[in-house]
Parts: C-alpha cells; structure tokens; sequence
C-alpha cells in the first residue's frame, strides 16, 4: 500500500523533470523558471491528475502560440524574448495562487479525486472550480495576446473602443477575445476528460461535470476582459518616438497612450487570475 501512495509522486517528478529541462533547453523559461516549474508542476499532478492537466495544457499551448509569428512579436513588443523566455516571477503569478488551493485540497482529501458536488462538499467544490477559473484566466490571456496581435484587427482601447497602437495594454481585438474563450475551454476540457478517468461519482454527477467545459470558456473570455481593464487604466502604455514601439515605462521620448503607472504585467496578471479565481468558484458552487 505504502508503495503504490508513493507512485504518482514519482510519476509527477518524473514528468515534471523531463518538461523542466526541455523547456529549458527550448528557451521556454530560463534556470529559475524551470526550478520553480518543476516544483509547481510535481506538486500539481502529485496531488491530482486533472490539476497536472490543466496545468500543462496551459503551458504547452502558451509555449508553443508564444513562438508563433516571432518575427512581427519582435517588431512590436519592447520586451520580446527569444522563445518567449518566462523566469520564476512569471511562472509564479501564473501558478502561485493555484498551487495554494492545490495544496489545500491535497490536506482535504488526501489526494483523492473529487467531483464538483457543493452537496456532498461546498469547500472542496469552490476550491477545484477556483483552480479551473485560475488556468482558464491564465490560457485565456495567453492566447488572447499572443494570437491578438498577430490579427490584422484594429486593436481598440477596452475603455474606450478607441483604435490604439498594437501592444498597447487594454487594446482589444475581437480574434483576441475569441480566442481568450478557445483557451479557457481547452482547459475545462482537460479537466472533463482527465477527470472521466479519475473520479469517481455517480453517472448523473459525471455528466454534470461537462458544465465545465462552457463555464472554463466564460472564464478564460472574463479573465482577458478583466486583464484588459486592468492594462488600459492601471498600467502605463506610451509610444516611443526613439524606439518605434509602444513601452510600458514613462520617459522623455515616451508619449502616453493609456493607463496609470500603478501595476506592472505580472501584477496585472496576477490581480486578474485572482479575479476570475474567485468568481469561477462562486459560480460553480451555485451551479454544482
């Protein structure tokens, strides 16, 4: 008994290892970020199986569409890194908060895959939906800014609906939007799927579980909405005259297009996952 408990630890550091070091070698994250990578993601599926899901078609899909058009990216994007290049900062504000909740369900259950069911355990249902709102966030802005600026859409100001510069934060398109809501169903899909597999509920529950899928797509489009809110009025955006780009930093060649000097990305990131965390699992409770 002892030995089979300790099976799917050894089966998470396993995986998590091999996806460390490729995504290091791929540029994907620097040293820090693949160390902080390895121990969220061993965590994850050590933990449950459909966290480690969601958890890597987060990743997976975010690396592979951040590679996508690198040529225009480098163009556009003051801070563009070959690959795409993430350290610990940023794979943190993408997976802290859910790494917590992960945590805290393992102490609740022992590991033991649970269906959402507010029934049989309100706390438990609002912490699994809080992971699902968390990566459906995470994806939906993804996917929203990576495929966003590569559409020959007019990128609009969310505030506004003003036309504005690409790679201005708040700038909407409406390829990015729908693209937003792809991603957070991708999530709830793997969710769904993986959970098939893992979970044991009733057949009434199971099919239930398939709500997900519509749920994760309104969080991953809420949370870019969120996400886009924050970037227009509380993260600068201005136009370098010097650099012929939009930057995210004051200065004296810097014209101001939108936004406050009050958060950076990673902060903006963070308050919006956090957001869309809390919102996905007060939804879910209700519905489950």
């Amino acid at each position: 008994m002892e030995i089979i408990e300790w099976v799917q630890p050894l089966i998470a550091v396993f995986i998590s290892t091999i996806i460390a070091i490729r995504a290091y070698k791929r540029k994907s994250l620097d040293f820090s970020g693949a160390l902080s990578g390895f121990i969220v993601m061993s965590i994850h599926i050590s933990v449950g199986y459909r966290f480690g899901a969601m958890l890597l078609v987060f990743f997976f899909t975010s690396s592979k569409l951040t590679k996508v058009g690198e040529e225009k990216k480098r163009r556009v994007d003051p801070e563009f890194k070959e690959g795409g290049q993430r350290n610990w900062i940023q794979v943190l504000s993408n997976s802290g908060i859910a790494t917590v909740l992960v945590i805290i369900i393992w102490g609740l259950t022992g590991g033991q895959d649970e269906c959402l069911n507010s029934r049989d355990s309100t706390l438990i249902t609002a912490l699994i939906s809080g992971i699902i709102g968390h990566y459906s966030c995470c994806n939906g802005d993804t996917w929203s800014s990576e495929l966003g600026i590569l559409s020959n859409d007019q990128p609009r100001l969310i505030t506004t609906f003003q036309p504005v510069r690409r790679g201005t934060n708040g700038g909407v398109t409406k390829a990015g939007l729908l693209a937003a809501t792809a991603a957070g169903s991708f999530i709830g899909l793997s969710f769904v799927i993986v959970g098939f597999l893992t979970a044991k509920c009733t057949y009434d529950l199971a099919l239930k579980q398939l709500l997900v899928i519509p749920i994760s797509a309104v969080a991953g489009l809420c949370g870019s909405v969120i996400d886009s809110l924050l970037g227009a009025t509380l993260q600068f955006s201005g136009f370098c005259t010097v650099r012929n780009k939009v930057v995210g930093k004051p200065g004296p060649t810097v014209k101001r297009i939108s936004g406050l000097s009050i958060l950076d990305n990673n902060a903006v990131n963070l308050v919006s996952i956090l957001l869309t965390t809390l919102l996905t699992s007060v939804a879910c409770v209700y519905i489950f």
